[in-house]
């Protein structure tokens, strides 16, 4: 494969070879269902998704949350399945199957053995369909998503992180949780997530995506089947939903400094700023920029200040994107009393990663890293899986590892540095928690 294959959202049918002999076909039904596949020589097991571009940046005041109470929903029965029937038709096979909701989509998964494959297309076609949200489980479920927000809310490194998306994003609906907090939770009615499954839960929303050992057609008829069994009317015509804009927009900074009080043993800090949405043609840049900087052991964070210094245990760096935006992040978590030490060494080294650049040794190193990163994730079937996900709900694009490899070669140590200048010239956020001098932060924003 030669370049990126683009996914036209009005194009019914595409097939094409991708590295390793694999075969990807994409099919898009009249009724806008779009089911894409990935063959994999050698695979006996498959994994598959149902996804939903709709997530928590998709919610509008009164359903903060809606999204994944209902992805916890479609688990709790159909009109034709108890939740422990579908429990036991994966627990029964040795299969595995959960849910995901994030930002930007909802996704509902499964993996199998081959042979059990029909099945996995039958039992969550059913889930996404047919699921009934009984008022008795909706109260249930409301008591288990409030467990697990707190659950959330104990833990300070998942508190300083929420804190920090509300500061990098301030008024822009990535700053939201994805779950919700436990008022809107408590607020929640079944007739508003009811009414949430309804408007996102349709043909031309979904997407299904299946990695390993999968025939296409034989995965396109059982699809076909499960859905109109259901009642769905797939003649009926509808285009796909129209992906996001992928432009990028300018985002307003909500806050240079956030501080939680909590009596517990370390300071939990991150730093902040606007990243790169996922169509940058930067992301490859990026990625390298984080392997250097804070995305491994030999990377400058961990040698800095763990490995010399011995300030802190976990220490990295991280960029997660999404349709129009992105953020650039940094952890660290020590002692109170070397959270000034820790806060200046972390931000230093980024300055002098923009002031002084990287070395060629670096750049082949990380090249390196990110290669045989992506090279081993693909074993996984899951992993492709997620790959055609994203390709499919969010680029409009499909790259293989050949091309990945490809774009990874391009970067050069000027682009890396040039990338990390433009960073560091976005407002800075920090986000942190534990027993925390306010005095020790107040001034990082300025002083980068």
């Amino acid at each position: 494969m030669n370049g990126a294959v683009q996914l036209p959202l009005d194009l019914a049918e595409l097939t094409f070879a991708a590295s390793g002999d694999s075969l990807v076909r994409r099919t898009v039904l009249p009724s806008g269902v779009r089911i894409l596949s990935e063959r994999v020589p050698g695979a006996r097991s498959a994994t598959i998704g149902y996804w939903v571009a709709v997530g928590s940046r998709d919610e509008s005041a009164g359903t903060f949350g809606s999204t994944h109470f209902l992805e916890h929903l479609l688990f709790k029965g159909t009109t034709t399945r108890t939740a422990l029937d579908i429990a036991i038709s994966f627990d029964a096979v040795g299969g595995e199957h959960n849910a995901a909701t994030a930002k930007e989509y909802t996704c509902y998964y499964a993996k199998v053995q081959d042979r059990d494959l029909p099945m996995a297309v039958e039992v969550l076609a059913d889930m996404f369909t047919s699921s009934l949200l009984d008022a008795e489980e909706f109260e249930n479920e409301r008591e288990v998503i409030l467990e697990e927000l707190a659950m959330a809310e104990d833990d300070p490194g998942d508190v300083a992180s929420e804190r920090l998306f509300e500061a990098v994003f301030g008024d822009h609906p990535l700053a939201r949780p994805i779950g919700g907090s436990p008022q809107t939770i408590a607020d929640a009615t079944r007739e508003s997530v009811w009414n949430h499954y309804g408007a996102n839960y349709r043909a031309q929303d979904l997407v299904i995506t299946v990695a390993g050992a999968v025939d296409h057609d034989e995965l396109v008829n059982g699809v076909v089947r499960s859905l109109e069994a259901a009642g769905w009317n797939l003649g009926a015509e509808a285009a796909p939903v129209a992906r996001r804009d992928g432009s990028g927009v300018v985002i307003d900074r909500g806050s240079p400094l956030v501080v939680v009080q909590r009596p517990v043993e370390q300071a939990n800090v991150l730093f902040g700023m606007a990243g790169l949405p996922a169509s940058d043609p930067r992301r490859s840049t990026l990625a390298v920029l984080n392997s250097i900087f804070g995305g491994g052991m030999s990377s400058r964070l961990f040698q800095e200040v763990r490995e010399k210094r011995g300030l802190a245990y976990s220490v990295y760096s991280f960029s997660p994107s999404y349709s129009d935006a992105g953020l650039f992040g940094i952890y660290a978590g020590c002692s109170p009393a070397k959270l000034e030490q820790v806060s200046e060494l972390v931000l230093g080294e980024f300055s002098r990663l923009a002031r002084d650049g990287v070395s060629v040794e670096e750049l082949d190193r990380a090249v390196g890293q990110l290669s045989g990163a992506s090279a081993l994730a693909l074993e996984d079937s899951d992993t492709r899986m997620s790959r055609l996900g994203r390709a499919e709900l969010t680029l409009g694009e499909f790259a293989d590892l050949d091309e990945a490899l490809r774009r990874l070669a391009l970067v050069t140590p000027d682009g890396v540095q040039q990338l990390a200048a433009d960073l560091l010239a976005q407002p800075l956020s920090v986000a942190a928690v534990g027993t925390i001098d306010e005095a020790t932060l107040t001034g990082l924003t300025a002083a980068v």
